[in-house]
């Protein structure tokens, strides 16, 4: 009870929080990455050009020296789970004619991968 078993794979996990860029965005160049090697994704990354790219290689990166840490073969490692969640959201106010203002909606992110060693 409680003990892992041997054949459970070892995984890293790794997040970054309240990024000011919004979900939506951010799922587009994490999608791309999803289920690949780390090398692969690492290259893949350099070649996107959005806005997004710096935050997840970022976490990406913290991900693998967290896998080296913890002595595990970084050549084997493959992005198993990536996820963006929404954060909280700063309401700003834009204002309008006759009066009115509308809402400015300033989106945040929560960026999560999961490592895991294939074999």
């Amino acid at each position: 009870m409680g003990s892992k078993s041997d054949t459970e794979s070892k995984v890293v996990r790794a997040c970054a929080k309240y990024i000011r860029i919004s979900p939506r965005k951010v799922r587009l160049v994490a999608d791309v990455i999803r289920n690949k090697h780390v090398d692969e994704a690492q290259t893949a990354l350099k070649f996107i050009q959005r806005r997004a790219v710096r935050p997840v290689a970022k976490v990406l990166n913290a991900a693998v020296a967290q896998a080296e840490a913890l002595k595990m073969n970084v050549d084997n490692l493959f992005v198993k789970e990536i996820y963006v969640d929404g954060g909280p959201t700063l309401k700003r106010w834009l204002p309008r004619a006759r009066g009115m203002a509308t809402p400015i909606l300033k989106r945040t992110s929560h960026i999560t991968v999961v490592l895991a060693e294939e074999g």
